[in-house]
């Protein structure tokens, strides 16, 4: 049987950081769609993240992108924060949207291009000395869309050898997170396509290097809960980016379009020792909310990692474990599918008493009159988005 109380301690200390480039404006690539009462800086960004922290208990850091969220001052960013009751959480370099990155960042054939690219992850890194982030979360769009374009060995190269640059730069306290896509914006290679490669860059850097798993990145069937408990096994995973797929990166709300898979996820999560502080895996949200409004869709995202995580947690390990040493393939399916079909959110209301705030997070965000607040407020100025 399932302890609840145990159950509920690991709810509430749970921690899932949101992304601040979620709150300002977004869209396809064909039309960035403009809203009302987006953030027009990194400091409305915080605000918005530390409203979504509000209504849920478990959000307490915001991730930066730089130079999206780009400021005269982190430091004063980070006391903001802190006066928000939130901190901020990782730094994520931008090598993707200038010019000079056509035909790659870290990879290019051209050295300079590559320097530039270097150079900014090192400022990177500096941020996070004045912020108190232990995270840089590391994409590369680098890659070729032709068969000889470049040495795809020739490109792994660059790549290691800049990985090393950052890493050798990393404070005692500080880790890189290096992220994989199997396509997009390059389609002939990638030069970080998959978990594997992530994995073994990792390896050949040292500990303080880990994979980071985002959710939509993989081809369509990959069994994601796989490479989750490989890397857990093997201490490199370092994280997630959360959100849902139907096609491809659709970067949609976490657990919208298949939410047995992020129960199942979660279940490895769980069994592997990943809730525990000790294994260091981040759970942030990486989104892009096209039409929905930012704050809710944030606060719905939170809520379905936490609905899998519960269910998750009440999986009957013994039972499981019986089935699966017995061989009875049907009774260790039924110890999953009885958990997945388990209504939840009576004991996340519960979870949510003990952390002193409303059970009904999307209902106390609407009644609290936020949104026509700010508004007001944002009529005017610049919001905060894509620029595309």
């Amino acid at each position: 049987m399932t302890d609840h109380s145990a159950v509920k301690a690991a709810l509430r200390n749970q921690h899932i950081e949101t992304p601040s480039w979620a709150y300002g404006n977004s869209g396809t690539r064909f039309k960035v769609f403009a809203q009302e009462g987006v953030p027009r800086n990194a400091y409305e960004k915080v605000d918005d993240a530390a409203t979504v922290h509000r209504f849920t208990g478990v959000a307490p850091s915001v991730a930066l992108h730089i130079p999206w969220d780009r400021v005269d001052d982190y430091g004063d960013l980070a006391r903001h924060a802190k006066e928000q009751g939130v901190a901020l959480g990782a730094i994520n370099p931008n090598v993707f949207q200038e010019n000079e990155y056509k035909l790659g960042s870290v990879c290019n054939p051209d050295e300079a291009v590559r320097r530039k690219a270097l150079d900014h992850l090192l400022e990177c890194v500096d941020v996070m000395d004045v912020t108190g982030s232990a995270d840089l979360s590391l994409w590369f769009a680098d890659g070729t869309n032709y068969p000889g374009q470049d040495s795809i060995r020739g490109r792994q190269e660059r790549l290691s050898e800049a990985l090393h640059r950052v890493y050798d730069r990393l404070g005692d306290h500080q880790r890189m997170l290096l992220e994989y896509k199997l396509f997009e914006p390059a389609f002939y290679t990638m030069d970080v396509p998959d978990w594997g490669t992530s994995y073994a860059h990792c390896v050949d850097l040292g500990p303080k290097a880990n994979v980071l798993v985002d959710t939509g990145h993989h081809a369509p069937g990959t069994n994601i809960e796989f490479i989750v408990a490989f890397l857990l096994h093997r201490d490199r995973l370092g994280g997630f980016h959360f959100n849902s797929r139907f096609y491809a990166d659709d970067d949609l709300m976490v657990g919208a379009a298949d939410p047995y898979q992020l129960f199942r996820i979660m279940v490895e999560i769980v069994l592997g020792g990943g809730l525990d502080a000790s294994a260091g895996v981040a759970f942030m949200l990486d989104q892009c909310h096209n039409i929905e409004p930012k704050i809710p869709a944030l606060i719905r995202s939170v809520l379905n990692v936490q609905e899998a995580t519960a269910k998750a947690l009440l999986v009957d390990q013994d039972a499981l474990r019986t089935a699966q040493a017995n061989g009875d393939v049907l009774e260790a399916n039924a110890a999953l599918t009885d958990a997945f079909a388990t209504d939840v959110r009576p004991l996340l209301a519960e979870v949510r008493a003990d952390l002193g705030i409303d059970p009904d997070p999307l209902g106390a965000y609407r009644r609290s009159g936020y949104f026509e607040k700010i508004r007001t407020e944002r009529a005017d100025g610049a919001a905060a988005g894509w620029g595309a």
